[in-house]
């Protein structure tokens, strides 16, 4: 990525070899930012107004100033244009609490905005997916907000990979399904289509919220085990859109896609084409 196209810090777009962070940005030291993932197809933005709207959610549920979203709208823009025109791009929006001491407490300096891009290569039509034993906190203070605070989910990841998975699964405290690392998931279950909803723990995703009013479903708690249990299942994210899970635990369900999920990628992909802000 640092090889190709331009990035955007803090208002200004420079070349990938000069551009710096301050090593005693927060972001950094204590993880104290948010982000967003933005897809791009043919050197667009796909859902911007939604993502950076959410990016003022996540910053607000921080405690930090309200990001420009104006500003950082263009400059998505901008690195766009000086990027070369990828089949399928990944924008990355990262909004931190900007330089700090060496503890948890903020400094005065102000916030950093980086915005970078890369090609995104496809996900495989199928997923295969592990469970991982530890759970999601649906009371914890970053519930629901996408921060840079990662580390639960590089570790829930490997685990994930360790097992020929694909993506992570998380449980919450209640023992209902909660995510993925970076996915939301839809379950059907007798013909009823299902996900959880975000009082279970889960990030409001972009994609998530799409599908539900463009393929219909229920917002509704279910037990961890449904997962295993369904006739069929999906993920759904930014860069992977609707993707369907053949395997959990390595044990397979009896389709992928089975016939609501398959309508549902349809549908997604039609009501996609037609608009790229929705």
């Amino acid at each position: 990525m640092t090889e190709q196209g331009k990035v955007w810090i803090n208002g200004d777009l420079v070349d990938p070899r000069e551009a710096t962070v301050s090593v005693l940005d927060h972001g950094f030291l204590v993880g104290d930012g948010v982000f967003e993932t933005v897809k791009a197809t043919g050197g667009e933005p796909f859902a911007l107004t939604r993502h950076l709207r959410r990016l003022a959610v996540s910053a607000a549920g921080l405690g930090l100033p309200e990001p420009d979203q104006d500003a950082i709208a263009q400059g998505v823009l901008e690195v766009l244009a000086a990027a070369p025109r990828w089949p399928l791009g990944r924008i990355r929006v990262t909004y931190t609490s900007g330089p700090g001491p060496l503890g948890s407490a903020r400094g005065d300096a102000g916030p950093t905005v980086v915005v970078t891009a890369a090609e995104q290569r496809p996900f495989p039509a199928t997923a295969a997916v592990a469970v991982v034993p530890w759970p999601r906190n649906e009371r914890g203070p970053l519930t629901g907000l996408k921060t840079t605070s990662y580390a639960d989910n590089a570790v829930a990841l490997d685990h994930a990979a360790r097992r020929d998975a694909g993506e992570a699964i998380f449980g919450n405290l209640a023992g209902n399904l909660c995510e993925g690392t970076g996915s939301n998931v839809f379950v059907v279950r007798r013909g009823r289509l299902v996900t959880p909803p975000l009082s279970a723990g889960c990030l409001a995703g972009v994609t998530r919220a799409l599908a539900l009013e463009w393929c219909g479903g229920e917002e509704q708690d279910v037990s961890l085990d449904a997962l295993r249990d369904a006739d069929e299942a999906f993920l759904t994210s930014t860069t992977r859109d609707l993707q369907p899970i053949a395997l959990v635990d390595g044990v397979a369900l009896p389709a992928a896609p089975g016939p609501i999920t398959a309508k549902a990628m349809e549908t997604f992909a039609a009501r996609a084409a037609e608009v790229m802000d929705p």
